[in-house]
């Protein structure tokens, strides 16, 4: 006689292609034009500092995992570590210590990430938990902007750079937040493939523009300058700590291209993009349960 069991769950069944190693995956495909961009203009250390955080997040993951007894190896093998790593020294000057990426990417996934749970159950951006430890401990060498050997200042500090600069990142700044022209190529393949939701990079930058011409500022410095655009289509899009909701994601993405607005304009840090998704993320938790989306097959109420 047959021993095996037919189980049935309730309706409805749905199958999708998609995968966290897919999604987190492809993401990092959208990554390379960016870190092209980035060797090109600070050099090959680049590379280095981003093969170290990389590196970092995925042995300090594979560390947490061992110590809760989980299977260490097919967490590790999802690219969700190595995407924190990436991420984190993007937003890193391309002078930061070797040791300095190392602690960052320890506490992203620490901090950002395990302490949470693990994968789906953290509420911030891990990779902004990283860069933020690192400015509150380290607010000089995160701040240290240098080019072609020189150090300088970024356009939203108050250096002088025209539009075309920043498009193409032929200034200082960050490693992966500098060339607009690599993250918009890296993001239209992102849509392309639809791994993030087209609301929230327009509603981010958006926000952005309208508060640019009310106050009589130049949208498109706006736009190009800082990591705005990494923030947009990179982190801002994050699955896990972005709403499930349409009209949620709308006012995820609004308020905070609201937020990286005030503080560029009228704060004292000149960036705002980091302080903008990491308040928004506390929000998200509210804005999924006062505005969710209809449920699957259910018939709206007459």
């Amino acid at each position: 006689m047959a021993t095996d069991k037919l189980v049935v769950t309730h309706a409805p069944h749905i199958r999708d292609r998609d995968s966290v190693p897919g999604i987190m995956g492809g993401v990092l495909i959208a990554l390379v034009p960016a870190l092209i961009a980035a060797t090109i203009v600070f050099g090959w250390y680049s590379l280095v500092l981003v093969a170290v955080c990389a590196a970092a997040a995925v042995v300090t993951e594979w560390v947490w995992m061992a110590l809760r007894q989980k299977e260490a190896k097919a967490i590790v093998q999802d690219y969700s570590a190595a995407l924190t790593g990436v991420l984190l020294a993007f937003t890193l000057p391309p002078t930061t210590p070797i040791w300095m990426a190392i602690l960052g990417s320890v506490v992203a996934i620490t901090i950002g990430k395990q302490i949470f749970g693990g994968l789906g159950f953290n509420i911030f951006n891990p990779a902004l938990v990283g860069r933020a430890f690192l400015t509150a401990s380290f607010p000089m060498a995160m701040t240290d902007w240098v080019l072609d050997g020189t150090s300088t200042a970024t356009p939203l500090g108050g250096a002088a750079a025209t539009n075309l600069e920043l498009f193409l990142g032929t200034i200082g700044g960050s490693l992966g937040e500098t060339s607009a022209l690599a993250l918009l190529l890296g993001g239209a393949y992102l849509l392309y493939k639809r791994l993030i939701d087209w609301r929230l990079p327009l509603g981010y930058l958006g926000a952005v523009v309208v508060l640019a011409l009310l106050v009589g500022e130049d949208p498109i410095f706006h736009l190009l300058a800082g990591g705005l655009m990494l923030g947009a289509f990179y982190m801002l899009t994050d699955p896990v700590t972005s709403p499930l909701s349409r009209k949620g994601r709308w006012i995820y993405a609004v308020v905070a291209g609201i937020i990286v607005f005030m503080v560029r304009v009228w704060g004292d840090a000149p960036g705002g993009v980091l302080y903008s998704i990491l308040i928004m993320n506390m929000a998200v938790p509210l804005l999924d349960r006062f505005l969710p989306d209809r449920i699957f097959g259910e018939v709206k109420a007459k």
